[in-house]
């Protein structure tokens, strides 16, 4: 079994966050060379019965889709991270699981974040956005842009407005969620929930049951049950970051957090590095606009994070984005992945040049 990404995921609420307002974080661990793209897309309009491309499948479009700015690996329809006009945001980890993911090619991990925050205006609709998708369409297929091997993981995502926050815990269509409204709370590439869940899956326990994995008579306890045996639930590196900050949470905070590489927070190993990060601040005073601050660029310890507002007439920004390469994009032909395109922006690139040129002490 493939080992996830070590990933991480951040909410901090008031008053722990300061001035009321709600604080979210994410650092996304890829492989090295992976190139993540910021983009936006307009809310729209879709005709009845149209459909939407996925990553790797089609299914239904809903009628109106919302304004979102999103942070993804360039070779995929999905995100990794990102928030919409309505104040939401969502992120997702890679876990392993008891179950191996399927490598059947379906829905991944990345589309339902996107889906999500397309047709969500509430955490808790994008919630039940993913779940009823999950049911319908399933999870699976190669989390990496890779030919030679199928790399898939279940999924766990943290959904966040101005109000609370879910911990979303997948395995197949199987599923378990938390909700959080105050406090802190972190995950990573490992479940998490324990015996508190304010919501699940209908047959999760008679599921659990007809493995052999509960006896029925236990306390349910969700991690304890669906996590591989070699699973350790603590270990979890972001956990502390969080918890042992002794004054209020701010923007700076979080992105201090994230930039940190003593902690394994930031990533930067032979096999994965944190190839973009997020921070958005959710104010709970509703007048005010919430604020996303993107990288866009590897290694948030070496990034600038740029802040993106939902405006009427927002401007794209194309420095950010990757080439297009259509229908002959290696990722949409099968067999896929048979090529390897250069998906660096201009953003990526510049980034690349000054890091070279720091690294030579020019």
């Amino acid at each position: 079994m493939a080992r996830a990404p070590p990933s991480y995921c951040f909410v901090a609420f008031p008053p722990r966050a300061k001035d009321g307002l709600v604080v979210f974080g994410k650092n996304s661990a890829r492989p090295r060379d992976e190139v993540q793209e910021v983009v936006y897309f307009s809310a729209a309009d879709h005709e009845p019965e149209s459909k939407v491309e996925c990553t790797y499948i089609s299914i239904d479009q809903v009628r109106r889709t919302h304004a979102i700015v999103i942070s993804r690996p360039a070779w995929l329809w999905g995100a990794e991270m990102g928030a919409n006009e309505h104040g939401v945001c969502i992120a997702n980890e890679a876990v392993n699981a008891r179950e191996p993911a399927a490598e059947t090619e379906a829905l991944l991990g990345m589309d339902l974040v996107r889906l999500g925050l397309e047709r969500g205006t509430t955490a808790k609709e994008a919630l039940d956005v993913i779940v009823s998708l999950l049911e319908e369409h399933g999870q699976g297929g190669n989390y990496y842009e890779d030919a030679n091997s199928c790399h898939s993981f279940q999924s766990a995502y943290l959904l966040v407005d101005r109000d609370e926050a879910w911990v979303l815990e997948t395995v197949g269509k199987y599923w378990a969620a938390e909700k959080i409204t105050e406090g802190v709370k972190c995950i990573c590439n490992q479940l998490s929930l324990t015996t508190k869940m304010d919501a699940e899956h209908p047959e999760l326990r008679t599921y659990a049951q007809s493995q052999g994995w509960w006896t029925g008579e236990d306390e349910f306890n969700f991690s304890q049950i669906f996590s591989p045996a070699d699973d350790h639930p603590d270990n979890c590196a972001g956990k502390d970051s969080l918890e042992k900050q002794e004054e209020s949470i701010t923007v700076q905070t979080m992105i201090d957090i994230l930039r940190d590489k003593a902690s394994g927070v930031c990533i930067d190993s032979e096999s994965f590095l944190t190839t973009a990060s997020i921070v958005s601040v959710l104010p709970q005073n509703r007048s005010s606009p919430c604020i996303h601050y993107f990288t866009g660029t590897p290694d948030p310890s070496r990034s600038i994070f740029k802040p993106f507002i939902f405006v009427d007439d927002v401007k794209l920004v194309p420095k950010a984005q990757s080439p297009c390469f259509g229908d002959d994009d290696p990722a949409k032909k099968e067999p896929r992945f048979q090529e390897k395109p250069d998906r660096r922006h201009e953003l990526y690139k510049a980034h690349e040049w000054a890091r070279a040129v720091i690294e030579s002490d020019q």
